[in-house]
């Protein structure tokens, strides 16, 4: 890739398009091709950064959109998600708690590292996130799979935010 005219910027821009046409994939009903794609997705994302590392293209700019294409990505697939499966009120409150606990985890990182703190990576960030997110869509014909998926994302999520708000703690009392 680095010999190509392909920027980070685009393969970041390339790898939302691929969650977008996720959230359509689950919309229209096809959870288990959506699997597949979101994986596709992120492997986008991981190649985004690294090649901005390899070519020396690492820019302040490149890591926000990084970022705020990633929030709007979690976003995309989870009111996908509300759409197509049951819109019960648990159903709603799991999409929706799945959606702040994942926020938080990157929040807490921005916040901390802003102030000069270290925040540790926690246990779950978003690369396992989209793993078991992926493995929920693709293993949603099998009863409640999804549903156990977003479960284990946010009681994860919350749990490696409050990991990263320790860490940054921790940190703040040796400076």
């Amino acid at each position: 890739m680095a010999r190509t005219p392909l920027t980070p910027d685009v393969i970041s821009w390339f790898g939302f398009a691929l969650i977008l046409g996720t959230a359509a994939l689950i919309i229209t009903g096809h959870p288990f091709a959506a699997g597949f794609v979101v994986l596709a997705a992120g492997y986008f994302d991981i190649l985004d950064g690294a090649l901005a590392r390899h070519i020396g293209r690492v820019t302040p700019f490149g890591g926000v959109l990084d970022s705020t294409l990633d929030r709007l990505s979690d976003a995309a697939i989870l009111i996908a998600i509300l759409v197509f499966f049951e819109n019960t009120l648990w159903m709603v409150l799991l999409v929706f708690l799945a959606f702040i606990s994942s926020l938080l985890v990157s929040y807490i990182r921005a916040r901390a590292l802003n102030a000069g703190l270290e925040p540790g990576r926690g246990i779950f960030t978003r690369s396992e996130r989209i793993i078991v997110l992926a493995l929920g869509l693709l293993l949603s014909s099998l009863t409640n799979a999804l549903v156990i998926a977003l479960a284990v994302i946010t009681a994860l999520s919350f749990f490696t935010a409050g990991q990263r708000l320790f860490y940054a703690w921790r940190d703040s009392k040796k400076k």
